[in-house]
């Protein structure tokens, strides 16, 4: 089981800040939000590729302000903050999904979590074995001439099936578990990893860089699936995931063969469209 030490500030800095990848990265032993606090620092000037990272959120959320918490330092739990150029608003839609890439990108850089196979659900859900790992929210300090963003990610590491926060939950410890893996991940070195990865997918994103899509694609398990997507109008769409386009969103085939591009909505997996289940 992977051990519940505190991150290594040290060797955060060192790797991470020393180097230059980051302006700076600060760790807190307990915190209401990741993001909410980055938030304020943005409002204050922080500076581009500052990273806040804590052992333990009392006051976590996710979409539709759903709560994220766990015991302490189970997570990785973090946050970043961005500048990009007001060009890259343009392509909002698709920062979300370009940072579930980077959660991806950072799992498979490790060898012993190979056998997870984890993948992406659209937008972006990281699933290991049909269960999700990972949550992801971005927010916006600025969307002016000056732009400035958010990205907040917590990803469950050690939490045990009473830890999780629902049934459909799952962690690398019993993600590893139930592929006959006794995980025991270093922390501190999985957020140095997670990190960088965060830092070449957003700044892909911010440089208009198009091939971060192809690579999206490639790991979206979402692509091929029969779905069932709900939508914020609460009208429900049944259909085959034919792609995802340019702008990051789904693009669904109904029965009658008609295309519908979504830019919301819940997707819930059903089954190939050869007729195989889907994790």
């Amino acid at each position: 089981m992977t051990s519940r030490a505190p991150l290594n500030r040290e060797r955060l800095t060192n790797a991470l800040v020393l180097s230059g990848d980051y302006a700076a990265v600060s760790v807190y032993d307990q915190i209401g939000s990741t993001n909410s606090e980055l938030a304020s620092l943005g409002r204050q000037g922080a500076a581009q590729w500052t990273a806040l990272l804590a052992e333990e959120q009392t006051a976590g959320h996710g979409r539709h302000g759903r709560p994220w918490e766990a015991p302490r330092s189970s997570q990785l739990i973090m946050s970043v903050l961005i500048r990009p150029p007001a060009s890259a608003l343009a392509h909002l839609g698709l920062l979300p999904l370009v940072s579930g890439l980077a959660m991806i990108d950072t799992l498979r850089a490790f060898e012993e979590l190979a056998p997870l196979n984890a993948q992406l659900k659209w937008p972006n859900d990281v699933l290991v074995d049909g269960r999700k790992l990972c949550g992801i929210l971005g927010e916006a300090v600025a969307l002016d001439e000056h732009p400035c963003l958010i990205m907040g990610i917590g990803l469950n590491i050690s939490l045990t099936e009473e830890e999780l926060p629902v049934p459909h939950a799952t962690s690398l410890d019993l993600a590893a578990a139930a592929h006959g893996i006794d995980l025991d991940l270093d922390r501190t070195e999985f957020a140095i990893v997670a990190l960088r990865y965060v830092k070449k997918r957003l700044a892909q994103w911010a440089a208009g860089d198009t091939s971060v899509l192809a690579d999206y694609r490639a790991v979206c398990s979402s692509i091929g699936l029969d779905v069932s997507v709900h939508l914020p109008d609460h009208s429900q769409l049944i259909g085959t995931v034919t792609t995802v386009d340019d702008t990051g969103h789904i693009v669904v085939r109904d029965s009658g063969g008609d295309l519908h591009a979504l830019a919301a909505g819940d997707v819930t997996h059903l089954r190939k469209a050869d007729g195989t289940y889907a994790n």
